[in-house]
């Protein structure tokens, strides 16, 4: 299967996208486990697809961004733009909370990445990344979805490990606070199920499907 660019695959996806997967089910758990508080803050998504995100983000201010047009078509009454993560159309210190969800592997210059997401963080506010696992990676999963004639495609992703993340958070002066892993296990059985790889599923218990790192904004 030839992978797709994030571009033409999320593109392709738009239409269908609003529809959770394991990975985003169980990622949008593990971030949520965070208990990071949102009322009264204001919040930047960065890839934010159709803005499912952000409608049930709570946040006071709730802003999205997201290179894929076509995406940004279902965003809805979300505010979201179209604008690239390694050029954010904000000022230094706009927002208490910056979200990277499941995009950092599309980028291949993670540093860069971070760059821009410390810079519009507060100091003091919070960057939260999340991504598929390298374990889970190398036990064959891949950024998969069917398009509109029940094909199934994958985007091209960028395995980028722990250490890369940290050197490229410490560039962008972000102290790092936390990570959390969602296992496959008993959440997401029923997707498993739903594709007829049960077998699969309970051969992959306890596998690490996704991480979330959480780190401070620093600058003064």
């Amino acid at each position: 299967m030839t992978a797709l660019s994030a571009r033409e695959g999320y593109r392709l996806w738009a239409p269908h996208y609003e529809a959770e997967t394991a990975v985003s089910f169980l990622e949008n758990r593990v971030v949520s486990g965070l208990g990071i508080p949102m009322e009264g803050r204001s919040l930047l998504d960065v890839g934010c697809g159709t803005g499912r995100r952000l409608r049930e983000s709570g946040a006071a201010l709730a802003v999205g961004v997201d290179v894929t047009v076509e995406m940004l078509a279902f965003a809805g009454d979300a505010r979201a733009a179209a604008a690239d993560m390694v050029s954010l159309p904000f000022g230094d210190r706009s927002f208490d909370i910056v979200w990277c969800r499941l995009v950092i592997g599309h980028v291949c210059d993670v540093r860069s990445a971070y760059a821009e997401l410390g810079r519009v963080c507060r100091s003091g506010g919070r960057v939260i990344v999340s991504d598929i696992c390298p374990e889970a990676v190398a036990a064959g999963h891949r950024r998969t979805f069917r398009d509109g004639d029940g094909e199934v495609r994958e985007l091209e992703h960028v395995v980028h490990p722990f250490d890369a993340h940290r050197q490229a958070a410490d560039a962008a002066d972000l102290e790092f606070v936390e990570r959390a892993v969602g296992e496959v296990g008993a959440d997401i059985e029923g997707y498993y199920a739903r594709a007829g790889k049960l077998d699969l599923y309970r051969a992959q218990v306890g596998l690490p499907l996704v991480h979330v790192f959480g780190w401070r904004g620093c600058r003064s």
